[in-house]
């Protein structure tokens, strides 16, 4: 029996687990009958498909909308890419183009048999899996010969736009003392129903994901992490209508942290909830073989709802997202289950019911690696007093063992951080982090005190909520409203007019042989 600080019954949590579970079986069971435009895509990259045409349409899009303007999506690209190899003679990329070009139809050539395509396929999907397997290996050799920084990992943003003013910020944040580097999306791509291409300059509030990008960042943290003799990872959003697409360019092109949350999809971007669910089956896998840590999204239900009476909602999106990823092969080790320090600061003990928070996480979560979020609901543009606000939430971090923490900056609610504002957010839990780093060895917490009561209380909470929602299921769950108060339709949203169900032709190889780890 696991002990807690806490006094937590773990038969209770095990309950909820229980409850999480079936959730999660019954989306399953939805997901495992369906593809979308955006899983297509992602096969037709990893078939090594990409590029784009002279209207700068990327070629999997077009291959991919090519068989669903003739209403046979359903059978899948790996039915219709492998069948034109053996016809054509032609590579996967030759294809595409002539798909482009016009020269050739997929769905007017020769049917060979299953078995036939199949071993047409296998030598292409081999060389993308060694491929993977090849920038994860290069992962742990970093790893074994220079090391790293030690959890929390230090966890700070850099968004100018341009990639290669990215290049010269994420470097002074590494050598500032910074562990994960996250380059944060672009306002509104996740929206985008295709990844833009190349290397790009002119973002807004972030800097586009594309694969160019991807291998530009990577490269410049292999520079710096040699020159400070500590691995940097790599962070970025394989989230919105891209998500399996940005998840296989991740793990060809070395990514080692990734946002990946279809409700945080669902619920602050208004994706559609049966899209986003298939697409984030696909990139959980996808992330698990790459040996890719995902961050999920239930800190930004607190930004949406109170935080004290819907801590709640948090535990029961944890344990779902745990259940979600589990079906998908991706290992405990590799979830950032996501929570928040966004209580109102004006709130009695509310310090002390954070750290019931954060230690509840921590106990009912032991392996994973805990994304915990900085304090930004309640930052008015006082610095000083933001300051003091992350020093607190660095305080419960180092106490309750979390295992990435994304640091809240001192301008947070007044501009984009200066270099400046990043090395003190850096230097403020660096200091904390030392001096405080054995205290959650060294302290009990009173039975029958405020922190005991607050988490058996957000637990039971927790339990009743996933009571409700194992009866009525996640997708009714969402449409009133259950997580961080915003409701959305399940006909509703972007993106389901590109969710197709599977054909009786329909193969996915790369599901099982990555989720074998082949």
């Amino acid at each position: 029996m696991q002990n807690s600080k806490l006094g937590l019954d773990f038969k209770r949590v095990e309950y909820a687990r229980s409850l999480a579970r079936n959730i999660a079986d019954d989306v399953q069971n939805f997901v495992e009958n369906y593809t979308t435009v955006a899983v297509e895509r992602t096969l037709c990259r990893l078939l090594g498909i990409d590029g784009i045409d002279d209207n700068a349409v990327p070629l999997p899009n077009i291959v991919v909308d090519s068989l669903k303007d003739k209403g046979v999506l359903g059978q899948g690209v790996i039915f219709y890419i492998g069948n034109a190899i053996i016809e054509t003679g032609l590579t996967p990329q030759q294809i595409a183009e002539q798909v482009n070009e016009g020269k050739l139809d997929l769905t007017t050539l020769k049917i060979n048999p299953k078995d036939k395509i199949d071993n047409a396929l296998e030598p292409i999907i081999t060389e993308t899996l060694n491929r993977i397997k090849k920038r994860k290996a290069r992962r742990e050799h970093y790893l074994e010969t220079i090391g790293e920084g030690a959890r929390p990992y230090l966890y700070v943003i850099v968004a100018t736009g341009n990639i290669y003013e990215d290049v010269v910020q994420a470097q002074a944040a590494a050598r500032q003392g910074a562990d994960i580097i996250a380059v944060i999306r672009t306002t509104g791509q996740s929206l985008l129903d295709y990844v833009p291409y190349g290397a790009t300059t002119e973002g807004f509030g972030g800097t586009y994901a594309t694969q160019e990008n991807f291998r530009i960042m990577r490269k410049a943290l292999d520079e710096v992490g040699e020159e400070v003799s500590r691995y940097i990872r790599l962070c970025n959003y394989c989230s919105g209508l891209c998500m399996p697409e940005i998840a296989a360019m991740g793990a060809l092109e070395g990514l080692d942290v990734m946002l990946n949350d279809a409700l945080y999809g669902i619920l602050f971007r208004d994706i559609n909830m049966q899209r986003t669910l298939v697409d984030q089956y696909f990139s959980r896998i996808i992330n698990g073989y790459a040996g890719v840590i995902i961050n999920t999204g239930e800190d930004n239900y607190l930004t949406t709802a109170d935080a004290y009476d819907e801590a709640h909602t948090v535990l029961a999106s944890d344990l779902i997202n745990e259940q979600l990823a589990l079906a998908a092969a991706l290992p405990e080790e590799q979830m950032g289950l996501g929570h928040a320090f966004e209580m109102d600061p004006k709130l009695t003990n509310g310090f002390l019911y954070e750290l019931a928070q954060a230690q509840m996480t921590r106990e009912i979560f032991p392996k994973a690696p805990l994304k915990y979020m900085p304090p930004t609901k309640f930052m008015t543009g006082n610095i000083f007093l933001g300051h003091v606000q992350n020093a607190l939430f660095n305080q419960i971090s180092i106490w309750t063992g979390q295992g990435i923490q994304l640091l809240g900056m001192l301008t947070e609610a007044v501009h984009t951080p200066f270099m400046s504002d990043r090395y003190l957010a850096i230097e403020n839990a660096k200091y904390i982090f030392n001096n405080m780093k054995d205290l959650g060895s060294e302290v009990e917490f009173k039975e029958g005190g405020i922190i005991r009561n607050r988490a058996k209380e957000v637990l039971e909470n927790a339990i009743k909520l996933l009571e409700v929602l194992e009866t009525e299921g996640l997708f009714n769950a969402l449409e009133q409203g259950k997580f961080g108060a915003v409701k959305r339709p399940r006909t509703g949203g972007k993106g389901l007019d590109g969710v197709v169900e599977r054909g009786a032709n329909y193969s996915n190889p790369f599901i099982e042989l990555m989720k074998n780890r082949k």
